[in-house]
């Protein structure tokens, strides 16, 4: 297999690096079967900066210092459907973190040389079609083709981003003709938003997984993954990729001394209900403990070593994201 090239957006999600700014959940191809939009996101004019609710640009802006973001990736339902908000937030980003603020956009329609004008003019640098599956294979001589050289023209650069249902050798044909960039294929899913809509066009999860679908990956990889402009992302890397990396970016901007990273990118500490007086007698370092208005946050090693040699009976172990809401994952307790 030749060396396959990557996106410098996908190498930024690679690294946890890519903020997800959803802008817009409608859409208007409404036929797609395998659309993964949530019922929290589907039509919907709400906007989300990762999992935040964006009420104003400020929370956009602290979410993308919370994960020390590289670059963000635009997406919706249709982005270009609110070109004016799409346009605004790109030059909110890069006046905010400069131009290496690396930005790509995800669209289901072609738009036309003025929307590709206006995203360029606004900061967007990156730029992936995702033409509708019932025009694969019969996309040369239509605006499809030609909105690639368009995008190309105005100072963008043009790709593909297509769900993993079928092999098609057309997309091979527009990178060997230099109309694309490259195209990236995802791991075709089902998930709680198209998990019945899959199901009734004959779709089964494979054998052992939580959501990749029966059937296509084989085919995909030996009739296109070999190409070097192709990068077909699955479904394992993009949650490793594109949650758990980004997690552990979160929780080593925010951890305190004591909090401990995991693995999956949460932070674990201890939580007692005794008084910060009994932790500073029991020789606590100042730097292993935070008062709260009602408990303590302490190192967990310490907690539990403190309850085990009976000093303190009360406390817990807390695992939870290092994300804005701070949402627990878990409580043990320890006495």
């Amino acid at each position: 297999m030749r060396h396959q090239m990557i996106s410098k957006g996908c190498e930024q999600c690679a690294e946890g690096g890519k903020m997800v700014l959803f802008v817009y959940g409608y859409c208007d191809q409404r036929d797609c079967f395998y659309c993964p939009l949530g019922e929290n996101r589907k039509n919907v004019q709400q906007v989300y900066a990762n999992e935040r609710p964006v009420e104003d640009d400020e929370d956009i802006i602290s979410e993308a210092k919370l994960m020390d973001a590289l670059g963000t990736s635009i997406t919706g339902g249709e982005p270009q459907e609110v070109l004016d908000r799409t346009c605004r937030y790109l030059r909110l980003l890069k006046d905010e973190f400069g131009e290496d603020h690396h930005t790509h956009l995800y669209t289901g329609i072609t738009g036309g040389r003025e929307n590709m004008r206006r995203l360029s003019e606004a900061g967007l640098d990156e730029i992936r079609f995702h033409p509708p599956y019932e025009l694969w294979g019969d996309m040369h001589g239509t605006e499809w083709e030609e909105i690639l050289y368009i995008a190309r023209e105005e100072g963008l650069t043009p790709a593909f981003e297509i769900p993993g249902i079928r092999a098609e050798d057309e997309f091979l044909e527009f990178l060997d003709e230099g109309a694309a960039d490259f195209c990236n294929i995802n791991e075709f899913e089902m998930s709680d938003g198209n998990y019945e809509r899959m199901q009734e066009a004959g779709y089964e999860l494979q054998e052992g997984h939580m959501s990749a679908v029966d059937g296509s990956k084989d085919a995909i990889l030996s009739e296109m993954a070999d190409h070097e402009q192709v990068y077909f992302c699955t479904s394992v890397f993009k949650d490793a990729a594109q949650h758990r990396s980004r997690l552990k970016r979160m929780a080593r901007n925010v951890r305190r001394e004591f909090d401990e990273i995991t693995d999956d990118g949460t932070l674990v500490y201890g939580k007692t209900t005794v008084g910060a007086g009994r932790i500073r007698e029991l020789g606590v370092p100042e730097e292993y403990y935070t008062v709260k208005s009602d408990h303590v946050e302490v190192a967990w090693w310490l907690l539990e070593e403190m309850i085990d040699d009976g000093d303190i009976d009360d406390g817990e172990i807390v695992e939870q994201y290092p994300t804005y809401d701070g949402q627990v994952v878990e409580r043990t307790p320890l006495a």
